[in-house]
């Protein structure tokens, strides 16, 4: 029997694209098209099969122990953009000033579907969910540089509206404009989830 559900959710890619390099500029730069691998997208800096631990999984491993990298791509929605972008007072935010991977506009609430969902285009291209990607300030200093004295907005603004990290369960291209579906893990909700929020 499958533990994987296709739903009736599909979402729209509407923005693609990809950061070279992290330590010159967060920037992403679009892309019409991307070729996923089981590394991510080719070129990318989160790409990788592993990837030195970071702040967000300290708890388990120390500073930059090799591990699995599941945060080859930033998957984030249009909608939860745009709302971002409305608490912060402005118009809109660009993708790339977010260091985006992907960005997909259809699906509800979509920051926070359940971990090790997919999304699955129609090259058959798989993106397993990892979890919900934190707000950071890493953005928010692009954004400083775009927009004068509101990047200190986008932290409190994107709090539960970040996207989530994925990686490639199968490779495949994605281009704009191609619909994805979203498959959900056939399992109820942890009873005890609610004592982990703080």
């Amino acid at each position: 029997m499958p533990a994987l559900k296709p739903t009736e959710f599909t979402a729209r890619v509407v923005w693609l694209g990809r950061v070279t390099d992290r330590e010159a500029r967060l920037e992403a730069e679009p892309l019409e098209a991307a070729d996923l691998t089981f590394a991510g997208i080719a070129g990318e800096a989160h790409g990788g099969r592993t990837r030195p631990s970071c702040s967000r999984v300290v708890a388990q491993h120390p500073r930059d122990t090799e591990i699995a990298n599941v945060r080859q791509l930033s998957v984030l929605s249009a909608e939860e953009m745009a709302a971002i972008a409305a608490e912060m007072g402005v118009e809109a935010l660009a993708p790339a000033w977010l260091g985006a991977s992907l960005v997909i506009e259809g699906i509800p609430d979509f920051t926070h579907v359940p971990p090790s969902s997919r999304l699955q285009g129609p090259s058959g291209a798989t993106l397993v969910i990892d979890m919900e990607n934190r707000p950071c300030q890493l953005p928010a200093r692009v954004i400083e540089r775009h927009m004068p004295g509101l990047g200190k907005g986008f932290k409190p603004a994107s709090e539960g509206r970040r996207g989530v990290t994925a990686w490639v369960e199968r490779e495949g291209r994605i281009a704009l404009g191609e619909m994805l579906r979203l498959h959900i893990p056939d399992q109820p909700a942890w009873s005890e989830h609610d004592c982990m929020r703080s």
